[in-house]
């Protein structure tokens, strides 16, 4: 089973074999390329360039797929959650068929590795439904069919869908796909090691000197390199894309259908927060992957409630067995609706990025790796000023916002109160954890299954926001920028990249 970011165990990690790599980091070595980040985006950029001739190194803080990537339910669409007449509204229209190209493009990408590499991650090609279900979706549903049509793409209505949920109007758009993620990505890892790159896991990007060539600061020592890429789901430090990237949490089931009627495309409805379905197959057996619920990373108060209510949405529309799977997952939402891909504002020309790509995380990542590579190449790329996280106009007082957070101030708690104070204040069941206030001070408590209390700063590395538990993935989560730490305080994901300060009782 490969690791994941949360308590929670999705479908793809409990069907793949964690990664072992062949090769270790040496420290002070050169590199072309190092791509910071062992996701789907990172592996293929990573891929891409060291079958260019490069040599790359890929640094993963954990293990390969333990964010996002396995956590995702692996849609393959056109169809995008931006819709074209939006894109169209914010980027024009020639913009919003360069998106439809560049998604083509994705697809045709993932198809071409899977051949290349005989990958075996059970790809199938299927169509994407977008039905409405009241007046008001049925117009925006029209709206949305006419900028899809002259943004390239063929979407035509249809009289049925492949989900058994009442619908007043459904749209379909053809040459989607679907497949088992990690899978995936791991052969992709494997072909990479292959080609003469190394992975280095359980090592965390630190820090970047700005010199030619860069000195990349890692937990391991340091390398140098021509390029950086930053491929985290979003980059860490401060920076200007973190205010315009707000994340996400969506909630997920792998479900046996017990009529076995499975459906074989993919289908949305018009809700916001929207429900997806689909099923994928993996070793002979069937599973209804059904999805929705999201909001705001730690804005849930009950982060068991969005379960119960797809359980409940899943069960009155579907002939349920069995729940075998349910997990959630993060994604960040750009603010104007397309990813960020290329140069990191505020950054040496040589440090690249890719993030903000919504719920299309798998089919964005396929055009952020070959934009980011051609970049890397120096080669023409129509979608260069499309995606460019430049396009973000600087905020008034962002510098001075830098400056007062970046070295983020501990609060000096310890000592303040007693062991027995701290255990008095702890009434939560063992695995669960709480933020209290004593005597004047904020303190994030956690109560291990032995029973014992370990106590933190609640304070976000990153910028100083008060985290929350997550009651569903145990786990904390920065309200702000989405930062996650594990019970005891580690960094799961960023963009923090440093530990809660822990408590010394």
């Amino acid at each position: 089973m490969t690791p994941r970011d949360g308590a929670n165990i999705s479908l793809w990690q409990n069907t793949s074999e964690a990664f072992t790599p062949g090769r270790q980091l040496v420290p002070d070595q050169n590199y072309d390329v190092v791509i910071a980040g062992g996701g789907i985006t990172g592996v293929n950029t990573a891929l891409i360039l060291q079958q260019a001739g490069l040599r790359c190194v890929l640094i993963e803080a954990h293990t390969l797929c333990f964010g996002t990537t396995g956590g995702t339910t692996a849609h393959l669409n056109t169809l995008l959650d931006t819709p074209y007449n939006t894109i169209a509204n914010n980027f024009g229209k020639e913009n919003a068929n360069l998106v439809a190209l560049a998604t083509r493009n994705a697809i045709a990408l993932v198809k071409n590795n899977i051949i290349k590499y005989k990958i075996d991650c059970n790809f199938e090609e299927a169509s994407a439904f977008l039905f409405s279900q009241n007046e008001d979706q049925t117009k925006e549903l029209e709206s949305i069919r006419k900028a899809t049509v002259e943004a390239g793409l063929a979407a035509d209505y249809t009289d049925t869908i492949p989900v058994p949920v009442k619908f007043d109007r459904a749209l379909r758009v053809n040459n989607q796909g679907k497949f088992h993620p990690v899978r995936y990505v791991l052969s992709l890892a494997k072909a990479f090691e292959e080609a003469g790159g190394t992975i280095v896991q359980h090592c965390r990007v630190l820090d970047t000197d700005n010199t030619d060539p860069l000195v990349v600061k890692t937990e391991a020592g340091d390398v140098h390199a021509n390029w950086l890429i930053y491929t985290t789901h979003i980059p860490p430090g401060v920076n200007l894309l973190h205010l315009r990237c707000a994340p996400y949490r969506s909630y997920a089931m792998a479900v046996k259908l017990a009529d076995g009627n499975y459906p074989a495309d993919l289908a949305y409805d018009m809700y916001d927060p929207y429900h997806y379905y689909r099923t994928q197959t993996i070793d002979g057996e069937q599973y209804l992957i059904a999805g929705g619920e999201d909001h705001k990373t730690a804005h849930a108060e009950n982060t068991n409630a969005p379960f119960i209510k797809l359980e409940s949405h899943i069960r009155t529309n579907f002939n349920v067995q069995e729940i075998a799977y349910r997990w959630s997952s993060q994604y960040f939402e750009p603010a104007d609706g397309l990813p960020y891909i290329g140069h990191l504002p505020g950054n040496p020309g040589k440090i690249l990025v890719a993030t903000g790509f919504g719920g299309n995380g798998i089919t964005y990542s396929h055009v952020a790796a070959q934009l980011l590579s051609d970049m890397v190449l120096e080669k023409e790329n129509e979608y260069i000023d499309l995606f460019d996280p430049n396009r973000i106009k600087p905020v008034a007082g962002f510098t001075n916002f830098v400056k007062e957070n970046i070295d983020v101030a501990k609060e000096l708690i310890t000592g303040f109160f007693t062991k027995e104070k701290i255990h008095e204040l702890a009434d939560i069941a063992p695995g669960e954890g709480k933020i209290v206030r004593i005597e004047g001070h904020t303190v994030a408590l956690y109560k291990d299954e032995a029973g014992e209390v370990h106590a933190l700063n609640p304070r976000c590395t990153h910028l100083k926001c008060t985290v929350s538990w997550s009651l569903t993935e145990k786990c904390w989560e920065c309200p702000c920028h989405g930062a996650r730490y594990d019970a005891n305080g580690k960094v799961l994901t960023g963009p923090a990249d440093r530990n809660l300060e822990k408590i010394i009782l």
